[in-house]
Order: C-alpha cells, then sequence, then structure tokens
C-alpha cells in the first residue's frame, strides 16, 4: 500500500473514499511482492497493480465489491488446469491479496492517513495490519514511527518511539506488534509477522503484513564524467537519492548534473568518510584516476554499504588491486570490489555503460545471475540474497507467508 503513497495521501486528502487491495503472501513465480497494492476509488478510478496484469480486473471487482459492503477479505489467485478461463496467474505462482475498504469514516483511516502522510514525505515510518485471525479484526492497522515522541490520545510510546491505532484486540497485543514493526522498519525491510492474539510471539493465531517506508537508498557518483551523467538518470529511474562528488569544480557543477539531487565539490574520500551511508548505499567509482580511485576505495571496501564498484580497464583493475594491496586491505575486502564495473552487454555510448552499471546493482539487489533468461533454468520470480557486501538490512530477502498461511475465500 505505501507504494502508492503519493497517490493515496492524495485522495485522502480529497476526502475520496476508496478500497485497497494488497498482497500480503506469495508463492511460487508470483510477478509482485507483499506489499504491492492497486487501488479503487469510489469513481472507479484505479491506481497501482498487485500482478502485472493477470488479475487486475478480478482484483478491480473486489474493490468496488468491499466499497458497496464495507467487508475486507482475502482473495487467493493463483493457476488453474482445470479452468483455463479461470482467472489465475499464468506463470504459475500464487497470491493471496487483502482488499480493505477505507470509506470516510472507517475507523482504520486516520491512522492509514498518517502512514501515507509520512510514506509520502519519505519519512521513516512502518504499518502493520492484520491479514490472518479473527474477521472483526481483518485490515485494522497500527502506524509506527521511530524517533522523537509525540504526545496525544491517540499515541503511547513503545521503546523510544510511537505508535498510532491498534489492531482491535488486547493492548499486550498492540505493544508486541510495535516492537515487531519497528525491528522491520529499522531493518527497512517489508515483511509478516505471526503473533498470538494476548500479544505472545507464540505463532497460530494472527498474521500481520508489516509495510516500511524509510527514505531512498543513497547512491553515490564520484567522478563528473559523462559516464556520470547518464548513471544519473538511470539512478533516479530506479528510485535512488543520486549524489555526484567530484573535487574538480569546473566538472561538479549543477549545469552539468541537473537530474541529480546533489552535485558536491569535495574530495571523493573526504566526502564519503563525512556523508551518511547505510546498508543499502551503491557507490560508483567513474573517477578512473588512481590518486581519487585509490584512497576512495581504501575507505568504501570497509564500510558496510551495499555494493561498490569501479570503472576501467582491466589493466587498470590490476593496477588498482596492487595499490590497494599496499594500502592494506585484505583479500576479502578486496573481494567486494565490482571492478570492471557493470555487467557484459557489448556497452559503447555512455548511456549503454549507466545500463550496464544498473544491471549488475539490480542483479546484486536482487540476487540475478546476469544470464540471460532464455538459456537460463532458474525461475524469473525467484529468492532474492543478500545485497552485495552486506549480510542483513534491506536488501536481505523479506519473510513472507507460505502458501498456506493466509486461508483462501475462494
Amino acid at each position: 500500500m505505501l507504494d502508492l503513497a503519493a497517490e493515496l495521501h492524495r485522495w485522502m486528502e480529497e476526502g475520496r473514499a476508496f478500497a485497497v487491495a494488497t498482497v500480503v503472501a506469495v508463492g511460487g513465480s508470483a510477478p509482485r511482492g507483499p506489499g504491492a497494492a492497486l487501488a479503487v476509488d469510489s469513481e472507479g478510478t484505479v491506481i497501482g497493480s498487485v500482478s502485472g496484469g493477470c488479475v487486475e480486473g478480478a482484483v478491480y471487482d473486489l474493490c468496488v465489491q468491499a466499497l458497496q459492503d464495507g467487508e475486507t477479505v482475502v482473495e487467493r489467485f493463483g493457476y488453474s488446469d482445470e479452468d483455463a478461463f479461470a482467472v489465475g496467474l499464468t506463470c504459475g505462482g500464487i497470491i493471496d491479496v487483502m482488499v480493505t475498504p477505507v470509506g470516510t469514516d472507517a475507523p482504520a483511516r486516520p491512522v492509514l492517513r498518517s502512514a501515507l502522510s509520512a510514506a509520502a514525505r519519505d519519512e521513516p515510518a512502518a504499518v502493520a495490519r492484520v491479514v490472518r485471525g479473527p474477521a472483526e479484526l481483518l485490515g485494522t492497522a497500527l502506524l509506527v514511527r521511530p524517533g522523537e515522541v509525540r504526545r496525544g490520545s491517540s499515541r503511547a510510546e513503545f521503546g523510544g518511539g510511537t505508535h498510532e491505532g491498534g489492531l482491535g484486540g488486547q493492548a499486550e497485543l498492540d505493544r508486541t506488534a510495535a516492537g515487531e514493526a519497528r525491528a522491520l522498519l529499522d531493518a527497512g525491510r517489508t515483511g509478516t509477522v505471526e503473533l498470538s492474539a494476548d500479544g505472545s510471539r507464540c505463532p497460530g493465531g494472527l498474521t500481520l503484513l508489516v509495510e516500511s517506508s524509510v527514505p531512498p537508498p543513497r547512491m553515490i557518483v564520484f567522478g563528473a564524467v559523462d559516464f556520470a551523467a547518464a548513471l544519473v538518470r538511470v539512478g533516479k529511474f530506479l528510485g535512488y537519492h543520486v549524489t555526484v562528488c567530484d573535487a574538480r569544480p569546473v566538472f561538479a557543477t549543477r549545469a552539468r548534473f541537473p537530474e541529480a539531487d546533489d552535485v558536491v565539490v569535495d574530495w571523493p574520500h573526504r566526502y564519503l568518510r563525512g556523508t551518511a551511508t547505510d546498508a543499502r548505499t551503491v557507490l560508483c567509482v567513474l573517477t578512473h584516476d588512481a590518486k581519487f580511485d585509490v584512497p576512495l576505495l581504501e575507505a568504501a571496501l570497509r564500510m558496510p554499504v551495499a555494493f561498490v564498484g569501479a570503472l576501467g580497464s582491466r589493466r587498470t583493475h590490476a593496477d588498482r588491486d596492487r595499490r590497494l594491496r599496499e594500502a592494506g586491505l585484505t583479500d576479502g575486502e578486496l573481494a567486494r570490489l565490482r571492478s570492471p564495473i557493470g555487467l557484459d552487454l557489448g556497452a559503447r555510448t555512455p548511456e549503454e555503460t549507466a545500463l550496464s552499471i544498473a544491471a549488475e546493482i539490480v542483479a546484486a539487489r536482487r540476487g540475478g545471475t546476469g544470464t540471460p533468461l532464455t538459456t537460463s533454468g532458474r525461475p524469473i520470480h525467484h529468492e532474492e540474497t543478500h545485497g552485495a557486501g552486506t549480510s542483513s538490512g534491506p536488501w536481505a530477502r523479506s519473510t513472507v507467508p507460505t502458501r498456506s498461511s493466509v486461508p483462501s475465500l475462494r
């Protein structure tokens, strides 16, 4: 749902009633993961997608029905060999979709409004909703925020943050759910949590879907060259907050990189040591100059970031590797370096090179091999591996329910 935050928040502000369908569980080769959403307002306007087109018509009808009867339902969609005309996923996967009406007077509307507002502003927040359990609890929502405590009649302090709303059960359930949601928020992950109705952490009673909204991951491009301009455009397309850094003020200008979020004039290694990074950060070194590359990579390869890559020929890479070893980097640290950066696409132009780099970043993030799907025997939609250079965090695979975790209502 939070992937539609900007549009849904606008609908909230305009006072529209709508129903939102959210993927809450996947199995097999499903095209979209938990949290993917489709919404329909009272006028029939539709935004978003839950399957890339396979079952959107049926989900649209469920949303219209939910707006009419006010009932939250969970529906399963999968492939059926028995009925060629049945609505399902042609890819052979299974998805469970929860459809929740959000009327103008819906009890959960204030909580969802706060969640959508935070996500639309790129503020950290997580919303937990009951996706399996008693019918009267389905769709109830609890919003968790980190940081400063806010006082109010519907807010309470838990572990240094706040929560708003509730799941309609015992107070201990809200307390436990807030803690679990905060743990997923801290990791920047969307996933599910199994709890008992009394708030204990024993699986079996309730399943919560926790959707996390965190600021976009950073891509820092070092080297204000033509390849960087193309990579900035691709990075923005992929949803990164993109910074260009170069020590040469004549090249690092807003005029040359109008689409970058930030353009910084500084020595790359000095800037990297002083700026904020995390386990999702991507570092692309395009300077192609040892006096910049070596001190920068010496720092970068010792940081817990997701991806470190450097442009250059194999000869340049060999020289760079030698210099980094002389600087004291270990085999393990050097193994994190992706150099020459990019997948082998036969790229020549800056745009093609940027596509090659972006393809390797996506493959590292999603656990891809980079081989053509035509010759690969792997499932197209497979489980993700950890991000490059990190053993946990936002590039780790989220925990999702199994095919039987959410009962079908069909």
